[in-house]
């Protein structure tokens, strides 16, 4: 990719962050995004489909920078609670981004990507475990259960005692 795709393309992420901010997806319009990227609309379909092809790249871009930085996931199932809290932590460093790109209609494909990444990055390991049904099951529960609990319960519980509580209902699910 040259400096130039490269400078369109950082114009129109940026652009589509800021009005995503303040709009849910499907009110956003190739014409606003052309003119905040300040780019033609036919620039912006030299990229992309349309705004969803957008919103998805993005949404794929910052899930596998989140999984790329969880400190050995393909751990998953034999230290599940040290991959949980490196999750939260790579989790918290993108949170403003997280919160933009996976708003309203858009949230509930946030687990579902995290957990296919993080078995992608398991079954790169451990090709053994990809039909595996037990395994495969343990990997949506640990993961699944660990955003979920995490999600729906940090501004109601102390950080510290809910991650405990987290790490230590994986323990028992740890092979």
């Amino acid at each position: 990719m040259d400096l130039r795709e490269k400078k369109t393309r950082r114009s129109i992420f940026n652009a589509f962050l800021k009005i995503r901010a303040s709009k849910p997806l499907e009110k956003i319009t190739i014409k606003e995004l052309a003119e905040e990227a300040e780019i033609s609309k036919a620039t912006f379909y030299l990229h992309y489909r349309d705004v969803f092809d957008l919103s998805d790249t993005l949404q794929n871009e910052t899930i596998q920078n989140i999984v790329n930085n969880i400190q050995d996931p393909q751990d998953m199932l034999k230290n599940p609670e040290k991959v949980f809290l490196s999750m939260i932590s790579a989790f918290s460093a993108n949170q403003s981004l997280v919160d933009i790109l996976f708003s309203s209609s858009q949230y509930a494909k946030l687990p579902i990507l995290v957990e296919q990444s993080i078995k992608a990055k398991v079954f790169e390991v451990f090709p053994e475990y990809k039909n595996n049904p037990v395994i495969i099951t343990k990997l949506s529960f640990m993961i699944m259960g660990c955003f979920y609990a995490y999600i729906n319960n940090r501004n109601i519980a102390n950080e510290e005692e809910l991650l405990a509580t987290i790490g230590n209902t994986l323990k028992i699910l740890a092979i």
